[in-house]
């Protein structure tokens, strides 16, 4: 194989058939514990599990390996009050207009409005940016490639990181998000992609009763 690059040899053991299908239902079984939860502790959360978490979603594929993903981890008290007051108010926006009577009706599940204490209760907010272009040494712009895609997956890896941790995250989104830019002065070629508050679970959280679709409804197999 001719390549221009510098490669490394790929090394892992390997792993057999029946212990690679007792892996996979067991990490099925284990992910399909994950909720997403609005109910949160003030509890603690050191620091060093947030670093963990971010440096775990960095590991996530992109586009030429542009990592093209800023994580902003707020826990100060001042700022997360900061974020859930801007929060709120595109929120309010949303459910008193902008949103459909469909898209109101479907979030009646949830038993959600448009308040967020949770942006305030949760230990740690982790704020997913997508850079959609990056600086050059020299000042000038380079480009990133599939940084949706790229940006996607990293805060896919950051999900199952929080949980194999044995805490609990909410993605939220309020729309539109560009107060965040603002809020945590972030550069303009960083764009807010998710607003994860992470901690632990309130003693008397609640979640609502859902079923995940079967597997023959979400895959289709060609052998």
């Amino acid at each position: 194989m001719s390549t221009e690059g510098k490669f490394l040899p790929y090394s892992r053991p390997e792993v057999g058939s029946s212990e690679m299908i007792e892996r996979t239902a067991d990490y099925f079984h284990f992910m399909d514990e994950r909720r997403s939860l609005r109910f949160f502790s003030d509890r603690e959360v050191p620091k060093e599990v947030i670093e963990n978490l971010i440096k775990t979603a960095s590991t996530a594929p992109s586009g030429a390996h542009k990592q093209p993903w800023t994580f902003v981890a707020v826990g100060s008290e001042e700022v997360k009050k900061q974020i859930r007051e801007a929060a709120e108010k595109e929120e309010y926006e949303s459910y008193n207009g902008r949103m459909s009577e469909e898209w109101l009706s479907d979030l009646k599940a949830f038993d959600t409005d448009w308040h967020k204490p949770f942006l305030e209760i949760a230990p740690w907010l982790i704020v997913v940016f997508k850079q959609s272009y990056r600086m050059k040494p020299d000042g000038s712009k380079g480009l990133h490639y599939y940084v949706n895609e790229s940006v996607g997956l990293a805060a896919g890896f950051l999900l199952s990181a929080i949980h194999n941790a044995g805490l609990v995250a909410l993605t939220h989104t309020p729309s539109p998000m560009n107060f965040l830019q603002k809020v945590l002065d972030r550069p303009a070629n960083e764009k807010p992609f998710l607003l994860i508050p992470v901690g632990y679970p309130a003693e008397d959280a609640v979640v609502p009763e859902l079923s995940r679709k079967e597997l023959d409804q979400i895959s289709v197999f060609i052998e």
